[in-house]
């Protein structure tokens, strides 16, 4: 699900994962027709950071 948020509304996606600044900053990227390429890319590639991060830390917990 997060993934299709990535795509569609990148911005939105920050949101979801405790980055508010980034998803401001995607937002406006995201304004510019141009810019939202570059923006979903961006947002998919910090959930991706974001759930190896997940990983990690349910590895060190056990």
């Amino acid at each position: 699900m997060r993934l299709l948020l990535a795509i569609f509304l990148p911005w939105l996606q920050f949101f979801t994962i405790g980055r508010p600044f980034a998803g401001v900053i995607c937002l406006i990227l995201q304004l510019t027709l141009i810019g939202w390429l570059p923006a979903a890319l961006w947002s998919v590639y910090a959930l991706s950071q974001y759930k190896t991060d997940q990983k990690i830390e349910q590895a060190l917990r056990r």
